[in-house]
C-alpha cells in the first residue's frame, strides 16, 4: 500500500447547493468514500471548506461578505452546522469526527506547529478522521491563509501525508479555459514551470475563495514536500476512492491532474521553515555563494553576500535571493540586518574583529536553510 496517510481537501462550491445551503446528500458521499479509505488500512484527514457558505445560507445572505469581521460572523454560525452534518453522518457509518480549526500562526510559530502535529497523530492512531478548517471566526488579514487549498497542502506537510487530494467543480488542470473545446486537461504533470502555472487563470465561486491558481500553489507545496497531489473533479461518482486506486495501479492518469513530487523533498523542519513562516527580509547573493548553496548544500558565509534588504534581527526567517532576484531559499539568520550589513563580502574569520563579537561563522547555517526544490539559476540556464 503506496498511499496509507491521505488528506483530502474539499471545496465550498462542492458541499454546498445554490443558496449557499449544504449538499447533505454529497457531504454524505464525500464522507462515506473516506470511511471506505480507512477500512482499507489507510488514515485519512479532511480539510473542509464552507464555513462561511453555510453561515451566509443560514442567515440568507446572497452575496459574501467583504469585510472580515461579516466573514467571521458568518462563519462562527456555519462551523457549528457544518461539524454537526458532518458527526451526524459519521455517526451513521460507524466512525468519529474530530474538529480542528488552524490559523497561519499556528504553524508558523515551532512549538505549536509540533503540538498540531502530535494533537493529529494521536487522532489518527485512534482511528478519528480529522476535520480541519481555518480558524475563521479569529483570521484577520495578518493571519489568514487565505484559501483552504494552501491550508491543505500545509497539513500534507505538517502530518508526512503521502497523498494530497484537492477536489473541485473543474475536473482538473487545463491548458486553457476548460469551457473551451479545444482546452486539453493535464492529466499528468511532472515539473510545475511557470507555462504551466500560466494555465491557472481566473476566480473562484462566490461561496469560497480559491480559484485553480490557489490548487496549483498548493500542489507545488505538496510536490516539494514530496507528496503526490491530485486536483479531481468532486462531482464525479466514487472520485476520491478512485483516484486512490488509479494511484496504487500506477498505469493511469485519466482522473483529474496528478502532480508528480520532487525527489528531492523537503525536510518536515525545512518544510516548516520554506512555507509557514513569514520573511522579515532579504539578502542578495553572488553567484558563487548561490552555486555553493544549490549545488554544494553549503551555508551561506558573509562572503558571498552582496546586499541586505530589510529590517530584522537574529533568528528571524529572511530570503536568499540571486542578483537577478529569483528566490534561492529561505533560513534563519544567525545575525541582525545591520550587523549583516557590516560584515557582508568579508571573511567569515574577520566577524569578530568587526562586530566585536561572534554567533559563528555561518549567516545562515545549512541546517536552517530550506531551497526551493524547483529553483533554476538565470545564470545556467544556458547551460
Amino acid at each position: 500500500m503506496r498511499y496509507k496517510r491521505i488528506v483530502v481537501k474539499i471545496g465550498s462550491s462542492s458541499l454546498t447547493c445554490g443558496g449557499g445551503k449544504l449538499n447533505l446528500n454529497q457531504i454524505a458521499h464525500f464522507l462515506q468514500q473516506m470511511a471506505a479509505l480507512k477500512n482499507q488500512g489507510r488514515e485519512v484527514l479532511f480539510v473542509t471548506s464552507g464555513a462561511i457558505g453555510a453561515g451566509m445560507g443560514q442567515l440568507g445572505v446572497k452575496d459574501r461578505p467583504k469585510h472580515i469581521p461579516e466573514q467571521q460572523a458568518m462563519a462562527a454560525v456555519g462551523q457549528a452546522q457544518l461539524m454537526a452534518v458532518y458527526n451526524s453522518i459519521l455517526r451513521e457509518i460507524g466512525e468519529i469526527g474530530a474538529q480542528i480549526l488552524l490559523t497561519a500562526s499556528d504553524l508558523e510559530d515551532r512549538k505549536r506547529y509540533l503540538n498540531a502535529y502530535n494533537t493529529l497523530t494521536c487522532l489518527l492512531k485512534r482511528g478519528v478522521i480529522p476535520i480541519i478548517n481555518e480558524n475563521d471566526t479569529v483570521a484577520t488579514d495578518e493571519i489568514k491563509f487565505g484559501d483552504n487549498d494552501t491550508l491543505s497542502a500545509l497539513v500534507a506537510g505538517l502530518v508526512d501525508a503521502e497523498l494530497l487530494i484537492i477536489l473541485s467543480d473543474i475536473d482538473g488542470l487545463y491548458d486553457g479555459d476548460p469551457r473551451q473545446e479545444n482546452s486539453r486537461k493535464m492529466n499528468k504533470v511532472e515539473q510545475i514551470t511557470a507555462e504551466i502555472e500560466s494555465y491557472a487563470q481566473g476566480r473562484g465561486s462566490k461561496w469560497g475563495t480559491g480559484g485553480m491558481q490557489t490548487k496549483l500553489s498548493a500542489a507545488k507545496i505538496a510536490v516539494n514536500s514530496g507528496i503526490v497531489a491530485v486536483i479531481g473533479p468532486a462531482y464525479q461518482e466514487r472520485v476520491i476512492l478512485d483516484i486512490v486506486e488509479m494511484l496504487e495501479q500506477g498505469t493511469d492518469y485519466s482522473i483529474g491532474t496528478t502532480f508528480i513530487p520532487k525527489a528531492n523533498a523537503l525536510s518536515k523542519r525545512k518544510h516548516w521553515l520554506m512555507y509557514n513562516l513569514g520573511d522579515c527580509g532579504s539578502l542578495v547573493v553572488d553567484h558563487g555563494a548561490e552555486t555553493a548553496l544549490v549545488e554544494r548544500g553549503k551555508s551561506l558565509l558573509p562572503g558571498g553576500i552582496i546586499a541586505v534588504e530589510g529590517n530584522f534581527q537574529q533568528g528571524d526567517l529572511v530570503k536568499v535571493v540571486s542578483r537577478s532576484g529569483h528566490l534561492i531559499g529561505k533560513g534563519l539568520v544567525n545575525y541582525s540586518a545591520s550587523e549583516i550589513e557590516l560584515i557582508k563580502g568579508r571573511h567569515s574569520r574577520d566577524i569578530s574583529s568587526v562586530l566585536g563579537f561572534s554567533n559563528g561563522p555561518d549567516v545562515i547555517h545549512r541546517d536552517n536553510l530550506a531551497i526551493c526544490n524547483d529553483y533554476i539559476s538565470v545564470e545556467r540556464k544556458g547551460e
